[in-house]
């Protein structure tokens, strides 16, 4: 009896392809019972890691290609990090991460269409062998951020080519050394010119913990240190702005007692000056406008959460606040606090009918919405301008608050009325969730077109899903 013959693959990559993809099912049925010695493990764990290094250094390969020819919103978001990310199911930061290395090691094509070498060419051909891994680029692409830039094009080459050599048989480790011996030749003075200064200057906020503490990382120029110094000379002292202290002063000097029983440290102290210098600055109102609202603390939460004090409201930026510093930042500025009903949360009907989004409306977004409302995405609210559901029309159209969502600058171009733009609606009173901001997907994204809800800023819905 005859079978059905398996259809032949459409190009010569996809017959590789399958034929890898046999190749480890093959593996995986094999499994490796009959090696009998930790040598033979070690040899085949030795040819795994250079094959998952070629394997990357193919998909470095496909994502330069992707990025050379992206054409924003074509696989169903306007950055390819993101795409990636939410295809590979990795970190943001993994994705990006990626896409940064394919810009440095990938294939690259000059404005005449000529095809290019990259920027690291030799640390790109040891990564499409397989000799060394993303450890070992990152220590290169590190090296070349402290590289002055006074030295000329040739001495870079010749110190990435050395680079490269070097990490095709050292440890990363080993190889950071090696870089910063070279580092060291090339610049023996130390001394970084201003531009090159100017380039490291950097403030970095990390992500909240569980514990709802903060770290983070910078590197300040020497004018933002000179402002610290006097900050910190007169607000970080023994005894000023002991928030365990009521006797503790700002405007005056401590006296001697109220020092000595002040056991911070200079670490606590100096947190503490920028506090109260921040939220001076915060209260003052000379800050201007962000996108229609004071530039100021904005914090969300239920009338229980609020009557409770217990908790943690929501801030414009993404943060959580427990409820008794939301109490404490109240005591000292005219800060915005959105109220709203612990059994549906829905927002108040407010209408306007200018075409600017007014200041109380932006209120009730951040309320309901807490950030950008395109499914999967983090950005909170403070990064976000309100979009209209129904699109907006100069005679006839009104900025209703019920109409309006939270998105990101970057998913805002993803949103329009044409069959290849994600269209927004607002979820019906039947609907699980009322009230809230429903993105269906275009046909080429979605052939079902399937409504899609972002359950990031509400945590507590992923315990509803199916």
């Amino acid at each position: 009896m005859l079978s059905n013959p398996t259809p032949a693959p459409a190009t010569a990559v996809e017959a590789a392809m399958v034929a890898f993809e046999t190749a480890l099912q093959g593996l995986r049925d094999v499994g490796f019972g009959e090696l009998s010695n930790n040598r033979d493990r070690l040899d085949l764990v030795q040819r795994f890691e250079t094959g998952t290094r070629t394997i990357a250094g193919f998909g470095t390969v496909l994502i330069a290609d992707m990025q050379e020819q992206w054409i924003p919103g074509e696989l169903g978001d306007y950055r390819l990090a993101d795409v990636l990310a939410d295809t590979l199911r990795i970190y943001p930061s993994e994705a990006k991460a990626r896409r940064r290395i394919a810009e440095d090691l990938g294939p690259r094509t000059g404005f005449s269409g000529a095809p290019l070498d990259p920027v690291y060419p030799n640390t790109a051909a040891a990564h499409r062998d397989g000799a060394i891994d993303r450890a070992h680029i990152t220590v290169i692409r590190e090296f070349f951020a402290q590289v002055p830039s006074y030295v000329d094009a040739e001495t870079r080459e010749q110190a990435e080519a050395k680079l490269a050599e070097q990490a095709r048989i050292l440890r990363p480790d080993q190889l950071r050394r090696a870089g910063n011996r070279i580092l060291a030749y090339l610049n023996p003075d130390g001394n970084a010119p201003e531009v090159d200064r100017d380039r490291k200057r950097t403030f970095i906020l990390g992500k909240q913990g569980t514990d709802l503490m903060t770290k983070g990382s910078f590197c300040v120029d020497p004018e933002l240190r000179s402002y610290l110094e006097a900050l910190f000379a007169k607000y970080a002292k023994p005894g000023v702005g002991n928030p365990h202290d009521a006797d503790s002063t700002v405007d005056a000097e401590p006296t001697d007692e109220v020092a000595h029983r002040d056991e911070r440290s200079v670490g606590q102290r100096q947190h503490d000056a920028l506090t109260m210098v921040l939220r001076d600055a915060l209260a003052s109102g000379t800050l201007g406008q962000h996108r229609g609202l004071p530039v100021t603390v904005v914090a969300t939460m239920t009338v229980k959460e609020l009557e409770d004090a217990s908790g943690t409201a929501i801030t414009g930026g993404g943060s959580l606040l427990p409820i008794r510093d939301v109490l404490r930042v109240a005591r000292h500025a005219h800060h915005y606090l959105a109220l709203f009903d612990d059994d549906d949360g829905r927002p108040i009907y407010l209408g306007r009918s200018k075409r600017i989004a007014q200041g109380d409306q932006r209120l009730v977004c951040y309320a309901r919405d807490k950030g950008c409302t395109f499914p999967g995405c983090w950005r909170p609210a403070n990064c976000c301008q309100c979009h209209h559901c129904r699109e907006w029309v100069a005679e006839l159209g009104l900025t209703d608050v019920d109409q309006l969502a939270l998105v990101c600058d970057s998913h805002h171009r993803l949103a329009g009325v044409k069959d290849t733009d994600w269209h927004t609606i607002v979820a019906g009173p039947d609907h699980q969730y009322p009230g809230r901001i429903l993105w269906v997907p275009p046909k080429h994204v979605d052939p079902t077109r399937k409504p899609r809800i972002n359950h990031y800023f509400h945590p507590h819905e992923y315990w509803d899903l199916d």
